[in-house]
Order: C-alpha cells, then sequence, then structure tokens
C-alpha cells in the first residue's frame, strides 16, 4: 500500500480515486464498511481507492482536553486499512492550519489535486472541516457540479449500540476485551517499539519486552495472558500492564512489559503486536522482590494451562520481526 502525506505526493491515476474518509481509528466494523464501499466503487469504475485519515486527532488540536487516547497506534492503522484492500492511505496533517478550513475548501483542494474523483465514502454522521461545516449533505451538493457520487455509510450496530471509537474505548478501559473483538471485528492488539528497560526482569530471570504505548488507550492494569506475533510465528506470552508497586519508585511510571515463552531474542526498536486474552490477576504489591519472583513464576505456569482464544488465520500477520540475540528487560 502507498502511503503519503497529500494526495499530490500520490502517483496520478488516470482512472481516477474513489476516497473513504475518517479518522478510522481502530478500523472496527462500522469503519469496514466505509471502506468496503470505497473498494467497490473501485472496481465498479475501475478506479483506485484511497483512504484518507488524520495524524494526530482532530480533537488534538481544536479540543485538547478532550482528545482520546487512541485505539491503534497510526502505524497499526495503516496496516489495517492495508488489510482491507485499500491500496494507497493518505494521512492528513491535522494542524491549526488544516483545522481552519472549511468543509467546502477541503473538498474543493481534495478535487483539485486527486486527479479525479469518482466517489466518496463516509460514515453518514462523519463532519469535517471548519465548525464541522462538511456532512453528507455538502458532500452531495458539491458532488452534483464537480461530478462525483457520495456514499453515506448508515451506523453499525452490535448488541443493540452504535459501534464507535469512543464505545470501544470504554471497553478497553473496564476490560471487557470479549466486547472490544465484537466491536471491532477482529482479535483485540496493541502495537508497540520495543524499549530498552531498566534490566529487572532479566535480573528477576524473566526477561521482558517492553513496548512505548504512549496514546493509547489500555486495559486495566494486571497480568494477562497474550500471544505475540513474531513475523507470521504465533507464540504465547505474560503481559504485565501496571506501575510496579513492589519497587517503591517516587514516581512510578506506566509499564507494558511482555514475557515470550521459551524465546531469547533480540526485538529492541522493532514493532511487535501483543493480543491480550485472559486476565491472571490484579496488579499486587508484594512484600520483597523474591515474592514477587515466586508470583511471576506462578503467572507463567498458569498462563501455559491456558488455551489461546486467537487462531493464526484471525491474527493480522506481521513481517520483519526476525530476532537475535537478547530479549529487552525491565
Amino acid at each position: 500500500m502507498i502511503t503519503a502525506r497529500n494526495l499530490d505526493a500520490l502517483p496520478r491515476r488516470t482512472q481516477g480515486v474513489t476516497l473513504a474518509i475518517g479518522m478510522f481509528d481502530g478500523v472496527h466494523l462500522g469503519h469496514r464498511h466505509v471502506i468496503e464501499s470505497a473498494i467497490e466503487s473501485a472496481r465498479l469504475s475501475d478506479a483506485v481507492p484511497v483512504a484518507i485519515t488524520y495524524d494526530p486527532h482532530p480533537l488534538a488540536v481544536v479540543n485538547p482536553e478532550r482528545a482520546p487516547r487512541l485505539v491503534q497506534s497510526l502505524n497499526h492503522r495503516l496496516r489495517s486499512l492495508e488489510k482491507l484492500g485499500v491500496q494507497a492511505t493518505v494521512v492528513q496533517q491535522f494542524d491549526p492550519v488544516f483545522a481552519s478550513k472549511s468543509g467546502e475548501d477541503y473538498i474543493r483542494e481534495l478535487w483539485a489535486t486527486a486527479g479525479r474523483i469518482r466517489s466518496i465514502s463516509i460514515g453518514s454522521g462523519f463532519h469535517f472541516g471548519r465548525g464541522r461545516s462538511g456532512n453528507v449533505d455538502l458532500l452531495r451538493r458539491l458532488g452534483v457540479t464537480l461530478g462525483y457520487s457520495v456514499n453515506s455509510i448508515p451506523s453499525v450496530t452490535a448488541g443493540g449500540e452504535v459501534i464507535s471509537s469512543s464505545l470501544i474505548r470504554q471497553n478497553i478501559r473496564n476490560g471487557d476485551l470479549g466486547r472490544v473483538k465484537e466491536l471491532l471485528g477482529r482479535h483485540y492488539s496493541i502495537c508497540g517499539v520495543v524499549e530498552k528497560g531498566d534490566q529487572l526482569g532479566r535480573n528477576l530471570g524473566f526477561p521482558t519486552a517492553n513496548l512505548g504505548v504512549e496514546g493509547l488507550e489500555l486495559p486495566p492494569s494486571g497480568v494477562y495472558s497474550a500471544t505475540v506475533l513474531l513475523g507470521t510465528q504465533q507464540v504465547r506470552a505474560v503481559l504485565n500492564l501496571g506501575y510496579r508497586p513492589t519497587l517503591n519508585v517516587p514516581t512510578p511510571l506506566l509499564r507494558f512489559e511482555v514475557h515470550i515463552l521459551d524465546f531469547d531474542g533480540d526485538l529492541y526498536g522493532r514493532e511487535i503486536e501483543v493480543f491480550p486474552e485472559q486476565k491472571l490477576r490484579d496488579e499486587l504489591r508484594f512484600p520483597s522482590v523474591g515474592a514477587l519472583k515466586e508470583q511471576i513464576s506462578r503467572d507463567i505456569a498458569h498462563a501455559r494451562t491456558l488455551v489461546s482464544s486467537t487462531r493464526p488465520a484471525d491474527l493480522e500477520a506481521r513481517s520483519g520481526l526476525q530476532a537475535t540475540g537478547t530479549i529487552t528487560t525491565r
């Protein structure tokens, strides 16, 4: 999939493009319908399906106090879009200058730079442009003049609730990962770059990959069984998510640490994908590091007895995660 920061950077396509426009955080079932609409329109008109998404989240610019944590990192979002069949994605930088554009100005700029827009697909409730001036009605009015069709995609419900990124974030915070899976239409996962830790895990005998997950919505603190994708290999793991209270650090930081079972390799600087599964226990303060070590051994033994709820065909395959040497540690 081609990724660009604006439509001008995409190769010009004489057959035109079909656009799917949205934030697409999480690429959930509702988003999927919007994307599939653009792909089907492209098939019928011999055009190229292109997704347009935003970075950062618009609220981070127009109302920072209300800006949400995200379901997916940008790279994770792009891979999910590619998996659905999008051939190119434009990551529009959302800054104060862009935020000042009216919805009409934005669409006219797209039309001027895209070559030929055959259709635009959006969710029926999606708004864009300064003061939320862009909507389905505006697109249809401009489409008559500019010569594109509009696909307004109704909301998708699951269990009586309208699927939205905010609903998914709420369920992630509540730890209802089964519900999150229903809303996403796939297993919930977290992607992050493996960072150098403080070696505590290795010193305890349980080396961990310490992931950078800043800005992401995360499940409640605790210890989880998990599955990790290393390339196309599916491996079992134990995830520790929390502040490590046993260490009595004056200003503890949230840590996302994964102990991959039966693995000894170097993942520094690489992005891995973690699928949390069953919560084994809450985060606890232990009387000593020795007691913590004993509990970690019990957590690993417990995780080994569990059958993974994921199947290889369900996981978003990754590549390029070949590992050598020593894994990062707490």
